[in-house]
C-alpha cells in the first residue's frame, strides 16, 4: 500500500467562496528601473504576506498580475492562498493602451468562469501603476475602461509614480488618479490589501466605503 499525497487546490468545487478578483496593472517599462521596480517588488510582496494574515481573504481575494513593457501576464487568476508575486525586471516602453484590454478581457473571462461554477463575486478590481505615460494607441482602451465602470463591471484605479502623465491617467481613468508619493510602494500595497480585506468580508453586490489613501499619497 502506497502512501497517498494529497495536494490542496484552487478549485471552485473545493473552495465555493464568493471570489474577489483584482487585476494588478503594472508598469515595468525601462524607466521603471533601479529603485523603483525595486520598489514595486517589495510592495507586492508586502501584498502577499498581509492577504496571508486574513483566512477569508486567502479563500476570496483572486489576484492577477498584467504586465506592460512589452504586454505580459505572469500571474493568471488565482486566489491570494496560492498567490506568489514573480520578480518583476524593467525593460520596453510603455503599451498601456493594450495592457488595459489585456486587463478587461481576463477580468470578463474570469467573471464568466465564476458564472458557469455558480460561484458570487464582488465587483472585480483592476489596479494600475505607471510612472508614464501610453506609447501605444489608447483611446479604445479609455472608452472601455468608462463603458465597463458606468455598466459596473469593474471599478478601474490609477496610481501616477514619479514622472507619471497624470493628464492622460485623469483622461483614461473615471475616478481621479493617485500621485504616489515617492516610493512608498509598500505603503499602497498595504492600503490596497486593507480594502481587499474589506472588500471580501463584506456582502457580494452592497456598497463599501473604502479607506481614504492615506501614507502613501502624494497631496
Amino acid at each position: 500500500m502506497t502512501d497517498q499525497i494529497y495536494f490542496p487546490t484552487d478549485d471552485f468545487a473545493d473552495n465555493p467562496e464568493p471570489r474577489c478578483p483584482c487585476v494588478l496593472l503594472l508598469d515595468v517599462s525601462g524607466s521603471m528601473s533601479g529603485r523603483p521596480i525595486a520598489a514595486l517588488n517589495d510592495g507586492i510582496s508586502q501584498f502577499k504576506d498581509e492577504l496571508a494574515a486574513d483566512s477569508l481573504a486567502m479563500k476570496r481575494v483572486e489576484v492577477a498580475i498584467v504586465t506592460f513593457g512589452p504586454v505580459d501576464t505572469p500571474v493568471d487568476f488565482t486566489t491570494a492562498a496560492y498567490f506568489h508575486p514573480p520578480v518583476l525586471r524593467a525593460q520596453g516602453d510603455t503599451p498601456m493602451g493594450a495592457a488595459i484590454h489585456t486587463a478587461i478581457e481576463m477580468v470578463e473571462r474570469r467573471k464568466a468562469e465564476y458564472k458557469a461554477n455558480g460561484i458570487a463575486y464582488y465587483r472585480p478590481w483592476i489596479f494600475l501603476i505607471t510612472d508614464g505615460g501610453p506609447t501605444d494607441q489608447w483611446t479604445s482602451a479609455a472608452s472601455a475602461v468608462r463603458a465597463g465602470e458606468v455598466a459596473g463591471k469593474f471599478a478601474f484605479f490609477a496610481v501616477g509614480v514619479e514622472n507619471a502623465n497624470m493628464e492622460t491617467l485623469a483622461q483614461i481613468a473615471t475616478r481621479s488618479p493617485i500621485k504616489l508619493d515617492g516610493l512608498k510602494f509598500r505603503e499602497l500595497f498595504s492600503w490596497l490589501s486593507a480594502s481587499m480585506r474589506s472588500v471580501s468580508q463584506s456582502t457580494p453586490g452592497t456598497a463599501l466605503a473604502l479607506p481614504p489613501p492615506t501614507g502613501w499619497a502624494s497631496v
